[in-house]
């Protein structure tokens, strides 16, 4: 497969709260948020847990083998720690040759530079954020803006309505975003589109009776929805007003956007491999296309 027919997503961090690393983890892993997506030539991770710290270290490897340099689009969905855990460890931003362009939503009082900075300051960390050598820019996406990739060298050109970016190509990357309020201090979902296939990443969101609507409409018709399922129902009755999902929720979000695949992520810390090999069982008597993401999982969109 050529670089330009690739669109997939791994799984490098399905968990949610904090790591959970040992032997009752294995399976589906214990490190927090953090997913891989590639889209023609270009990089993009979704959210910064501890999980972006093994996939630095394959970038790396990959940037060595192949000589090249790294140029990675960060889309980070909110600033709670178990998303941004794991940026200090993300190797590839100790080199030089590396760029790093960071979106995510605008944050008051603080804006995302100063939660980052503040992540790494003297003497939570050694290194601060404006000692790093590679060149990193961040950047502001607003609510239902799209953020077109053309050259992976390039940095990502934001269009204000989608209307605007109607006319691109199909084989341009489309980030579309969307502004929630269902989970505390907000949160943003993305959708990223590529050959008329697409991916919407939403996590840490808690659905309403009757689905979440205005998540139903940005999803419609995605070939893979990637949704919040930390609760069991029985658990979601002492969790309500979390801004977290049951199984259900996800499942009923998925049904009515008519997406094609539905993979439940943000896995509760409390769940070890053997009671998620069981809940899965139950997921998929009621929606056989659901499965539950787990570490190292690739899925391909252009896989036909």
């Amino acid at each position: 497969m050529s670089g330009a027919d690739r669109f997939s997503v791994t799984f490098w961090g399905v968990r949610g709260g904090h790591p959970v690393p040992g032997p009752a983890t294995v399976r589906y892993g214990g490190n927090t948020t953090s997913a891989e997506v590639r889209a023609g030539r270009h990089i993009i991770i979704f959210d910064a847990g501890s999980g972006i710290i093994p996939l630095g270290d394959k970038l790396m490897a990959e940037a060595k083998a192949g000589g090249f340099k790294l140029t990675i689009l960060l889309l980070l969905t909110h600033t709670h720690n178990d998303h941004i855990e794991g940026f200090p460890f993300f190797r590839p931003v100790y080199h030089a040759t590396t760029t790093l362009n960071i979106f995510g939503p605008k944050l008051f009082p603080n804006d995302l530079e100063d939660i980052l900075k503040r992540s790494m300051m003297s003497p939570r960390f050694p290194i601060s954020l404006d000692e790093l050598p590679c060149e990193w820019r961040i950047g502001f996406i607003r609510n239902h803006e799209m953020l077109v990739l053309t050259e992976p060298d390039a940095m990502p050109q934001a269009y204000h309505t989608v209307r605007d970016a109607l006319k691109l190509a199909e084989d341009v990357v489309k980030v579309t975003s969307m502004r929630s309020s269902s989970h505390p201090n907000g949160i943003m979902f993305y959708r990223v589109e590529y050959r008329g296939r697409s991916i919407v990443f939403a996590t840490d969101t808690e659905s309403y009776v009757g689905g979440d609507q205005n998540l139903i409409r940005f999803a419609q018709g995605a070939d893979l929805l990637i949704h919040d399922a930390e609760f069991t129902p029985d658990e979601y009755l002492h969790k309500q007003s979390w801004g977290h999902s049951t199984w259900k929720m996800a499942c009923n979000v998925a049904r009515q956007a008519g997406v094609k695949r539905l993979a439940l992520t943000h896995h509760n810390e409390m769940h070890d491999d053997d009671f998620m090999d069981e809940l899965e069982k139950v997921v998929q008597t009621e929606m056989p296309e659901a499965f539950f993401a787990h570490e190292g999982l690739t899925v391909d969109l252009l896989d036909g």
